[in-house]
């Protein structure tokens, strides 16, 4: 989510070409859209170097300017996902400081600042610093969007997480139950979003050794995300490795170690991308 920008425009020129095709009105929104594009694509590296370009122009353009908070924060989801949690707390603050004196409190954008610092702190296991935020975010969401709404189904299902992280499973499987329904119904049964609310609610019935409900919810989330992302996403290696874990607990170690070795593989590609399962 950082880096230099003299070595960024030559990258920028030569990687993000077709990007430039789109008559992007300024640098910020080239650097941003390459970005953003890279960090879907799980290069995280690239992303960070034209995320950090994207911040430069976005500072000369006043605090007040809505393109630095939303630089600030895409470069703290990278570092999120990077594993560099220090850097990310740094912009996720920042971008959340500047939303909330400039769009007020309870605008949809200052919700999705407070989600992604509650991932931060879920990811640290500071559980008691995510919660709150995730229930201010969800609330807001609701009251903007409608309690049907794809964004509200994502935020129960990260809140049904994070009770999943804390052995809480009463209280996160009606949670999680409702955000599936609701992603399949607004965004259809294979979506990216679908497969992440699956496969935490496989993971749910996996901690409750209900292995046989468990499998099938894995099975379609893996499905999912090699359609949608590709055989070498790092979210494929996650989904490869959950249900690795949940084979060997069924003493189905061959097909375990199958699926285990082809996430080894994605990881090589991707060394910095760490697991995101709860």
């Amino acid at each position: 989510m950082k880096v230099l920008c003299s070595f960024f425009v030559g990258l920028f020129l030569v990687a993000a070409s077709p990007l430039l095709a789109l008559s992007q009105s300024t640098p910020w929104d080239q650097y941003t859209a390459a970005g953003e594009k890279a960090l879907q694509q799980g290069r995280y590296s690239e992303a960070e170097k034209y995320l950090l370009a994207a911040l430069k122009e976005a500072e000369g353009f006043g605090l007040q300017d809505p393109r630095l908070a939303t630089s600030l924060n895409k470069l703290g989801e990278v570092y999120t996902v990077q594993g560099k949690y220090a850097e990310a707390e740094s912009f996720l603050t920042r971008a959340l400081a500047i939303r909330e004196k400039t769009l007020g409190p309870e605008h949809r954008e200052v919700a999705t600042s407070l989600t992604n610092l509650a991932l931060l702190y879920r990811r640290q296991a500071k559980y008691g610093e995510a919660e709150p935020l995730y229930k201010r975010s969800l609330a807001i969401k609701e009251k903007s969007l409608g309690k049907d709404h794809p964004d509200v189904a994502i935020l129960l299902d990260n809140l049904g997480v994070l009770y999943l992280s804390q052995g809480k499973y009463a209280e996160a499987e009606p949670l999680q139950k409702r955000a599936l329904a609701i992603l399949e119904k607004t965004l259809g049964p294979e979506h990216r979003e679908v497969a992440t609310s699956l496969t935490n609610l496989a993971l749910l019935y996996q901690r409750q050794g209900k292995y046989g409900e468990a499998e099938p919810l894995f099975k379609r989330g893996l499905a999912i995300n090699e359609k949608v992302l590709g055989p070498a996403h790092p979210d494929v290696a996650t989904s490869l490795e959950s249900y690795a874990d949940l084979l060997r607990r069924m003493n189905r170690g061959t097909a375990a170690a199958e699926m285990e070795a082809r996430a080894k593989a994605i990881r090589a590609k991707h060394p910095r991308s760490p697991t995101s399962n709860p």
